[in-house]
C-alpha cells in the first residue's frame, strides 16, 4: 500500500489552528485521526481548532482527559474527540464504543497507543513535537488516500 507523508513546521498557535481547519474541510465520516506526541505538543489545541470548525452552532470545546470522550454534531454528522491517556488496555476502548465510531463519525483519538490492535489501518497519523515555545513540528504519515486532504503548503506562518 502507498503512504502519504507530509511534515509542516508551525510557528504559532494560530497557524496550528488554520492547519487544522484546513485538513477538518477534508474529513468525513469515517476519517480517523490519531494523534500522537507528548505532553504540550499542540494535540489539543489542534483537536480543538478542528472540532470547531466542523461545529453546527459554535460551542465550547473542552479536553476529553478526565471524560475520556467527547461528542459533537458536526456539519456531516457526529465528531468524536477522545483522550486515551488514563486507560491501561484496549479493552477499555471497546466500552467507550469508539470502535463503532470510527466508521461513522470523524474521529480524532490523543494518546492512539492505547488502541492497541483496534486502531483502524486507514487512519492518519499526526505526530506532534514541540521545538521551541511555539514552535510545532507535524508529521502527517497514513495511506495514499489522504493525500487528497493534507494541504500541499502551510497556511500563515507555517512551513510545508
Amino acid at each position: 500500500m502507498t503512504e502519504t507523508r507530509r511534515s509542516y513546521r508551525s510557528t504559532s498557535p494560530d497557524s496550528t489552528g488554520e492547519l487544522a481547519r484546513r485538513i477538518g474541510a477534508g474529513l468525513t465520516p469515517g476519517s480517523t485521526l490519531l494523534l500522537e506526541g507528548p505532553v504540550g505538543a499542540g494535540k489539543t489545541h489542534f483537536a480543538r481548532a478542528l472540532i470547531q470548525s466542523l461545529l453546527l452552532t459554535p460551542e465550547d470545546v473542552p479536553s476529553p482527559t478526565f471524560t475520556l470522550v467527547q461528542t459533537y454534531d458536526g456539519r456531516d454528522g457526529e465528531i468524536w474527540h477522545a483522550d486515551l491517556y488514563r486507560l491501561t488496555s484496549p479493552d477499555e476502548v471497546i466500552e467507550l464504543g469508539l470502535e463503532e465510531a470510527f466508521d461513522t463519525a470523524i474521529c480524532l483519538v490523543e494518546w492512539p497507543d492505547r488502541l492497541g490492535p483496534l486502531a483502524p489501518p486507514g487512519a492518519l497519523t499526526l505526530r506532534f513535537a514541540a521545538e521551541g515555545e511555539a514552535v510545532r513540528r507535524i508529521d502527517a504519515i497514513g495511506p495514499a488516500a489522504w493525500d487528497r486532504v493534507l494541504p500541499k503548503d502551510c497556511p500563515g506562518e507555517c512551513d510545508a
